[in-house]
């Protein structure tokens, strides 16, 4: 008993410490290159104008920190409606395409050209039909969004244990009973892989959909026209700043979230491994 326990600290430490070392390299390396980046502006007196450095832009951000503020819970919130949107289109779709090859066959391509499209092309299509508003700000996030989902989930739907789907096959499980208590719970990783890495979607799609919006609706998007249009590149630095920190936000609280998920529910990791104390003799 004490062998496993002395098992399961050295588990839990060793995990802390790559927790840790996962948090602070990349903030060393943060502070490396801001480090870099001011001391390079003051070694060769570079003028504001032409690159403002990380104090000047530090400096401006607080200075409009309302206004940042505000744009970043407006592009937030078309963000995270355009990824439940395509949450819920691209998990639909998946079931479609694990349930038919012909309709995977069919439609599946349709879906890659959706992605090769250049989303500044899309915008604007989007925005003359909808109009200038939230509602063009979300389709087009949700539509920069939905590829992961449907590509993550196909994949894990029909990435199952083929002896799990002969023993339901061997006791005469419905397509849907297949469906839901087989290939749902087996895919649940490759899902919230894909959501993972559409948050990062769903935020740039906001941002370019608020920024062909322009004025029409505040966001982080509009206001990175603006300060383009003025050149006041410390704004425009901190703008840009904020938009960085909340994508990071997103990525980093769904990751959290869905690793608990995960643990508590079906004792599994993002990697799809069964995770926690295994029963032995």
């Amino acid at each position: 008993m004490s062998e496993r326990t002395g098992q399961f600290s050295a588990v839990n430490k060793t995990s802390v410490v790559r927790s840790v070392s996962d948090v602070l390299v990349p903030v060393l390396v943060l502070a490396l290159v801001l480090g870099v980046w001011q001391g390079a502006v003051w070694w060769w007196r570079i003028s504001p104008v032409l690159l403002p450095g990380p104090g000047a832009v530090l400096s401006a951000s607080w200075k409009i920190r309302a206004v940042l503020l505000e744009s970043a819970v407006r592009t937030a919130l078309a963000a995270m409606t355009g990824l439940s949107i395509s949450i819920v289109l691209g998990t639909l779709t998946a079931f479609a395409f694990s349930q038919s090859a012909l309709v995977r066959r069919a439609f599946y391509p349709y879906a890659v050209l959706l992605q090769t499209v250049p989303i500044i092309a899309i915008a604007p299509i989007v925005i003359v039909s909808l109009g200038r508003g939230f509602v063009s700000v979300a389709v087009v996030s949700a539509i920069l969004s939905l590829f992961p989902i449907i590509t993550s989930t196909t994949t894990g739907l029909l990435q199952v244990d083929t002896t799990l789907l002969d023993l339901f096959r061997l006791y005469r499980a419905s397509r849907w009973q297949t469906l839901l208590r087989l290939r749902v719970p087996a895919a649940l990783p490759y899902l919230i892989s894909g959501i993972r890495i559409a948050s990062g979607s769903s935020i740039v799609g906001a941002i370019v959909g608020e920024f062909f919006v322009g004025d029409g609706t505040p966001g982080l998007g509009s206001l990175i026209q603006r300060k383009s249009a003025t050149l006041v590149l410390s704004e425009l630095y901190a703008t840009v700043g904020v938009a960085t920190v909340l994508g990071t936000v997103v990525f980093g609280l769904i990751t959290v979230l869905g690793e608990t998920v995960l643990r508590r529910r079906f004792g599994m990791s993002l990697g799809g491994r069964v995770s926690g104390p295994q029963s032995g003799d």
